[in-house]
C-alpha cells in the first residue's frame, strides 16, 4: 500500500489538446499535488505503460497509480487500451478511471466490463471538471488505498 502522504503519478491518455490543458488546470486549482502525466492517443499510452521508445526511462515514466482514460482516441482507442491493460499481468492492478464524452448505457456498461474502475462523462464546463477533479482526488488519493508503485513493476 502507498504512504497516505506520497502522491501519485495520474497518467492521462487523451488526444484533445484543450483537454488535456483544462484538466491540468483543474488539477492546479484543486490543489492536487500529484505527477500528471499525459500521452495523447492509445499506442502513446501502451508505449509509457511498457516503457517503450521515449519512455524507456524508468525516471521519465514512472508508473501511474491512476490512469484517466479518454474512449476516443486515434491509433488505438480507450476500450482497445483498457482491454490491453487489463489483459497484462504486470499492468492489470493500474485503476483506470474513464474519462470521456459518451453516456450511451451500452458504452458505460461495455466499459466496466474491460474492468474499468470507474466512469464519468466529461462535463462542459470547466468548475464542473474541477468539481469532479476535486472529488475524484479526494476518493482515489486520499480515501482508496492504492498498491505501492514498486509491487507493479516486479
Amino acid at each position: 500500500m502507498k504512504d497516505p502522504g506520497t502522491p501519485i503519478t495520474i497518467l492521462m491518455a487523451e488526444d484533445d489538446a484543450d483537454d488535456r490543458l483544462m484538466t491540468k488546470e483543474a488539477f492546479e486549482e484543486s490543489r492536487l499535488n500529484n505527477d500528471l502525466r499525459f500521452v495523447c492517443d492509445g499506442v502513446e499510452l501502451m508505449d509509457y505503460l511498457h516503457r517503450r521508445g521515449p519512455y524507456a526511462d524508468p525516471a521519465n515514466s514512472p508508473r501511474p497509480g491512476l490512469i484517466l482514460l479518454d474512449l476516443n482516441m486515434p491509433k488505438k482507442d480507450g476500450r482497445e487500451a483498457l482491454r490491453d491493460i487489463k489483459a497484462d499481468p504486470h499492468l492489470k492492478n493500474i485503476r483506470v478511471v474513464v474519462l470521456t464524452t459518451s453516456k450511451a448505457e451500452e458504452v458505460i456498461f461495455r466499459t466496466y466490463d474491460l474492468g474499468a474502475a470507474s466512469y464519468i462523462t466529461k462535463p462542459v464546463t470547466f468548475s464542473a471538471l474541477a468539481d469532479i477533479i476535486k472529488t475524484m482526488g479526494k476518493y482515489w488519493l486520499e480515501i482508496v488505498e492504492l498498491p505501492n508503485d514498486e509491487v507493479g513493476d516486479r
